[in-house]
């Protein structure tokens, strides 16, 4: 009997978050062949999402957030305003206003008012990683049975449920499950968690391979150096020499995918000296936004405005559109309508307006995350020993380093890509993760002597005192 009780209450204690889990849950659906790459499922419940919170908030009748997070998270809309305006067309730009606040504003801040506790960071941290080791699965299935996308002529590329279209949604997915793995293997939960966090970092490695996304290799390649490097040096040595055995094994051992993920490597230092196709026309589209960027240096073309000024502005070396099949899908052509980076997205739409307060935010999320893990390190306190058994060991917090490998990972993938597709969602989790890690739970990780629920109360005090 008491059993029965307690699992209702244990389900009941996590339903603030639980919208959010749904919202990461929904990626593991599979698309419908030649699917759009539009607003899916999980986007829907992504405003559901903020309704729940905002309902929440009238219920509990407080501030919501502090005057230092509504700064930083509304900082985007001032450039998003100026860029509606003047978007060539008023559908053109409530479309992309509603996006744009749809993934930097308005999510992000429902997740950060959502999150109570360092409990509900790990439970959104797993379902990444339970998403990421789905969507991985599926991928490596189709690299093996020759069942992915289309790539140097076979059919082997891995791309999870979402199809040709969109190659780069299993491969984020599968990076963001890597960071937050390695992050709960690093930091200080108990020696079971990170057991099995280091075991699905080590397993994910394969499908992020078979992805053959070089922009998401660097990306992760960076992020998990930077997570090593904050854990402490020794540590990093060790998980680096454990990671490069691993490499050997699946690589020289079994031969995944070895003279395609050589050639692949290969072709990231020849970007210059002999560029493909693709990276051509990735050069070409970034000079076409800077082009764009000149003749509008403060507001930029106007929201969604990027494809319609492409041709005036690229030059004869773009192509008309790369070609995708595979994965269930037929061979289309699919036009070239964003410059894949988002720095010159922005810089190309929105002017030095739109990126000064987008790039401002994050990197006021970026400051405040890192220093606030700065701070955390060291010897824990007794007081948290109502999750882990009364003592904590030394190290980093692993809500922390989980948070700053997201945020770092994102930042250098905008690099190499913009937001498009059904995972952009998950972009927008991301960034209330942070929020809430650079904003509210760095404090509640802080407070020394505090039993658990104490903790989770002024976890929430932090964000809307």
């Amino acid at each position: 009997m008491s059993l029965a009780l307690a699992l209702p209450r244990r389900v009941a204690s996590f339903t603030p978050v639980l919208p959010v889990v749904a919202v990461i849950a929904l990626l593991g659906l599979p698309l419908a062949p030649g699917d759009d790459g539009g607003a899916g499922p999980a986007d829907a419940v992504s405003g559901l999402v903020v309704l729940a919170c905002a309902v929440r908030l009238l219920r509990a009748r407080r501030r919501p957030l502090t005057r230092t997070a509504a700064v930083v998270l509304g900082l985007p809309v001032v450039g998003l305003a100026v860029a509606a305006v003047g978007a060539s067309s008023p559908e053109a730009g409530l479309t992309g206003l509603g996006r744009y606040l749809q993934v930097f504003v308005l999510v992000p801040a429902a997740v950060l008012l959502l999150i109570r506790d360092r409990a509900d960071f790990r439970t959104l941290a797993w379902s990444f990683v339970g998403l990421a080791g789905w969507q991985g699965a599926v991928g490596v299935h189709q690299y093996v049975t020759g069942t992915g996308a289309s790539y140097q002529g076979e059919d082997v590329r891995a791309v999870g449920t979402f199809g040709p279209t969109d190659v780069m949604g299993m491969a984020t997915v599968v990076a963001f499950g890597l960071v937050c793995a390695l992050g709960l293997a690093l930091g200080r939960g108990p020696a079971r968690q990170r057991a099995v966090a280091a075991a699905c970092a080590l397993a994910l490695l394969v499908p992020l391979a078979l992805s053959f996304s070089r922009g998401a290799w660097i990306a992760t390649v960076v992020t998990c150096g930077l997570q090593l490097v904050l854990a402490g040096v020794r540590r990093a040595l060790k998980v680096a020499a454990v990671a490069v055995a691993a490499g050997v094994v699946l690589v020289g051992g079994f031969g995944v995918g070895s003279v395609m993920l050589q050639d692949r490597i290969d072709s990231i230092t020849r970007v210059t000296d002999a560029p493909d196709q693709s990276v051509v026309d990735r050069y070409t589209m970034w000079a076409a936004a800077t082009s764009m960027w000149r003749e509008r240096p403060l507001t930029g073309v106007g929201l969604k405005g990027f494809p319609e000024h492409r041709d005036s502005h690229a030059s004869l070396a773009l192509s008309s559109g790369s070609d995708t099949e595979g994965a269930g899908a037929s061979f289309q052509r699919q036009p070239l309508l964003s410059p894949h980076n988002m720095y010159l997205l922005v810089l190309s739409e929105q002017g030095l307006i739109g990126l000064l307060a987008l790039g401002g935010s994050w990197l006021a999320l970026l400051v405040c995350g890192l220093h606030g893990l700065l701070r955390a390190r060291g010897p824990r306190s007794a007081g948290d020993g109502a999750e882990s058994g009364g003592t904590r060991a030394p190290g980093v917090p692993e809500c922390g380093l989980v948070a700053c490998g997201l945020l770092v990972w994102q930042l250098v993938d905008f690099l190499y890509a913009d937001i498009g597709g059904p995972s952009t969602v998950l972009t927008a989790v991301v960034l209330g993760l942070v929020a809430w890690w650079s904003l509210a739970g760095r404090h509640a990780d802080a407070v020394p002597g505090a039993p658990a629920a104490p903790v989770r109360e002024r976890a929430g005090e932090a964000v809307s005192r």
